[in-house]
């Protein structure tokens, strides 16, 4: 049997599926099992052993065998028995048909229906819902049983060792002290940054006041910010992944190296809950029931205005009150509680 997995295009929600793919693994153990992804989620899922290959879906690309009718043809040549879709877009419904999957399983949203043999009734997109449980419930339609919400996430040794060198340059900003990560990007849009001047002055407070060493991280889109971050925060023990070759591997390492992470509502928050670190979430325009993990060392602060949850990539009315009104003191209360609670916690054991 030859199952193919289309996979989330966020990376967060890449995360989130793991539980069911997992599951998905178990059911069919000797099934070949093949992912079709966007090369960045094939970074995200490295290391792991929840499925056999993985072919590139990358429509931005404009040719090549990645796209378009030589997706297509790729695709055909595999003969799947199973096409898995864990989108609800109508371009992966058309693509697994187009494929010539004998069986298609996906939710039928958006139209699609008709291109699934199995159509999975699901809840109304506008009822916030946890994706991850809407994923779950794909993997039990397929007769999987081990059915849990652990996520999983494997770090490389060679990110590791990237992250290492990095930490031995900077030899005294890191020797003795803990380290907490922000994470202040988001690829959905600007609505859920939080501001650049909030991020600096929760850095300096966690150097200054907790004695810790504070690592902003970044994708490669974001390094200015992360800059003039660790700029403003004007603290020697504040510091950022800018100038590094960046990759979502370094990122994994340091959430993995870091005893909390502080993040916007982006990819790299769903790290921590598989690696076992404390997570604080500052939500802004999204609801907090979409991304929920149901993970016990997790916190989620969000500002509330008459205006939100809005689910919008820019703040239509342009006062991004959410984000902005959710002072720095509150976070570093969350912060101060976080990491109270992690010393109380080693104490114990």
């Amino acid at each position: 049997m030859k199952i193919g997995l289309f996979l989330p295009n966020w990376i967060g929600d890449a995360v989130m599926a793991t539980p069911a793919l997992r599951a998905i693994r178990n059911r069919y153990p000797e099934a070949e099992v093949v992912a079709i992804l966007r090369p960045y989620v094939a970074d995200v899922l490295a290391g792991l052993d929840l499925v056999d290959r993985t072919l590139h879906d990358d429509p931005r690309r404009r040719n090549g065998p990645a796209r378009g009718r030589g997706l297509i043809r790729q695709l055909r040549a595999e003969r799947f028995d199973l096409a898995v879709l864990f989108p609800n877009s109508f371009r992966s419904a058309l693509v697994a048909r187009l494929a010539g999957a004998k069986r298609r399983v996906g939710l039928a949203r958006d139209g699609r229906g008709w291109l699934l043999t199995d159509r999975i009734s699901g809840q109304p997109k506008s009822t916030p819902h946890p994706v991850i449980d809407e994923y779950l419930r794909i993997a039990e339609h397929l007769g999987c049983t081990e059915c849990t919400r652990s996520m999983e996430l494997a770090v490389l040794p060679e990110d590791e060792r990237q992250l290492d060198r990095f930490r031995a340059r900077h030899g005294e900003r890191f020797r003795g002290r803990g380290v907490v990560s922000l994470n202040p990007g988001g690829a959905f849009g600007a609505a859920k940054h939080w501001p650049t001047q909030s991020f600096a002055g929760l850095a300096r407070r966690i150097a200054v006041e907790q004695d810790k060493t504070v690592l902003v991280l970044c994708g490669p889109a974001e390094r200015d910010k992360a800059r003039l971050i660790a700029s403003l925060a004007d603290h020697p023990h504040v510091l950022s992944l800018a100038d590094e070759q960046l990759s979502i591997g370094l990122t994994k390492a340091a959430v993995k190296s870091a005893e909390l992470l502080v993040t916007t509502d982006s990819g790299p928050r769903h790290f921590a809950p598989p690696l076992g670190v404390p997570v604080i979430t500052l939500f802004g325009p999204t609801h907090m029931a979409w991304s929920e993990t149901y993970y016990d060392r997790a916190v989620h602060l969000q500002h509330e205005v008459d205006c939100g949850p809005c689910q919008q990539r820019v703040c239509p009315p342009g006062h991004h009150r959410c984000m902005r009104d959710l002072t720095v003191d509150r976070v570093y209360q969350a912060v101060v509680r976080m990491l109270n609670s992690r010393r109380v916690t080693r104490a114990a054991s």
